[in-house]
């Protein structure tokens, strides 16, 4: 016996029942979320890096909260080591190092996070509208990409921080106006692709407007890419913005990122290494985390890795 489960148009699935031979296979249908999930958490180093950015997130609001002292209070202990009173030890003028540390990265994710915000919103609607429209329209935009990616963004976004960089919303918007490109191709990409087929046509003839279209039936089918290069670039956006405050060119105290602590404690290095191997180990910790979640993410959308079982 045969029995289908679920929509006809929904991908399937052939799995072996405990049942008489007479009875033959049960055909059950999956939905494409199910079987998103089941592809990911196959991949362990994505479930185990999605643990601990989840365990350092946490930590990052929680600690500073619990802690009796504020990121900016200044103690009578001066530059201690770690202790039970202060694990992470205390900087030059008293300040309780974990509490800073835990505030930095709070200030360090959420910039990283409006970057991919910010980046995803302007590259998709550029590569949607691009990739959609085609002709004058595409060949002006791509020009565009293009000389986004020609010009050395890391030597302009240290000129232009050199006066914009101070504010953490500042930082944000430049490194996504730097960053946007790449969301932008991959979505120009898809559109490209699925424009001209039968779903898209189908609802051209209907009278569907090409907003609807685009809102309703194509930018859908480009979730998975974008979904995959957003969280890449939170990772992206992390090292930036280290690299810029350690420079003294992007986030400046009293606003403490992971970058500005490795770069006020460099001078101590050879004699108080840890003040900067702790917040430094933060921000290669989250980058992997990041850079494992995404190929988590990747390997689970991708259509192509979708498999019957038999």
């Amino acid at each position: 016996m045969t029995e289908l489960k679920g929509r006809p148009d929904t991908p399937l699935e052939v799995e072996e029942a405990p049942m008489d031979e007479a009875e033959g296979l049960v055909i059950v249908s999956r939905s494409f979320g199910r079987q998103t999930w089941d592809r990911f958490r196959r991949h362990k180093l994505a479930i185990l890096a999605g643990v601990v950015l989840l365990i350092m997130t946490i930590s990052f609001w929680a600690a500073p909260a619990l802690s009796p002292y504020g990121f900016e209070e200044i103690t009578p202990d001066f530059n201690q080591g770690p202790s039970l009173e202060h694990p992470f030890g205390t900087d030059d003028i008293g300040r309780d190092l974990l509490v800073r540390t835990f505030k930095a990265g709070q200030f360090s994710l959420l910039i990283a996070l409006l970057v991919a915000v910010l980046t995803t919103v302007l590259g998709a609607v550029v590569g949607a509208v691009s990739g959609y429209f085609g002709g004058a329209i595409d060949s002006f935009l791509s020009q565009v990409i293009n000389l986004f990616l020609v010009v050395p963004s890391f030597i302009v976004l240290l000129v232009v921080a050199v006066k914009w960089g101070s504010n953490p919303t500042g930082i944000a918007v430049l490194l996504a106006l730097l960053l946007w490109t790449s969301i932008a191709r991959v979505v120009r990409g898809v559109v490209l692709q699925y424009k001209e087929q039968e779903f898209v046509l189908a609802a051209r003839a209907a009278g569907a407007g090409s907003l609807r279209i685009l809102w309703r039936h194509i930018i859908p089918n480009t979730f998975g890419p974008i979904i995959v290069n957003a969280t890449l670039l939170v990772g992206v956006a992390i090292i930036l913005e280290s690299t810029l405050s350690f420079l003294a060119l992007g986030v400046r105290p009293p606003t403490p990122t992971l970058g500005n602590l490795v770069d006020a404690a460099k001078g101590d290095i050879d004699s108080d290494p840890i003040r900067v191997l702790i917040p430094g180990g933060f921000v290669v910790l989250i980058a992997l985390c990041i850079n494992f979640l995404g190929d988590g993410l990747r390997d689970a959308l991708d259509p192509t890795t979708r498999r019957v079982r038999e």
